[in-house]
């Protein structure tokens, strides 16, 4: 199955955008990084979705999964 991505990326005109995998348009616009981060986290936690925050490069910083990951991290015992 595959996993459902909400991507953080720069607003050509300004700004950021939240969108959906594959989605022409954006679900929302903001002004600043930190709005649409914090409206993206909590919509991606309704979808079970991985967070996919791009920086102004369009390189990807710090991707978060809040779904059923397939590549879970192993928690290492002491």
């Amino acid at each position: 199955m595959a996993r459902k991505e909400r991507h953080i990326v720069p607003n050509p005109k300004g700004g950021w955008d939240s969108k959906r995998e594959n989605a022409e348009r954006a679900s929302r616009h903001f002004e600043t990084k930190k709005e649409a981060m914090g409206w993206s986290r909590e919509k991606a936690k309704q979808e079970k979705s991985e967070l996919i925050p791009h920086g102004r490069d369009g390189k990807i910083q710090n991707p978060n999964s809040h779904g059923n990951d397939p590549c879970p991290p192993k928690d290492k015992k002491i």
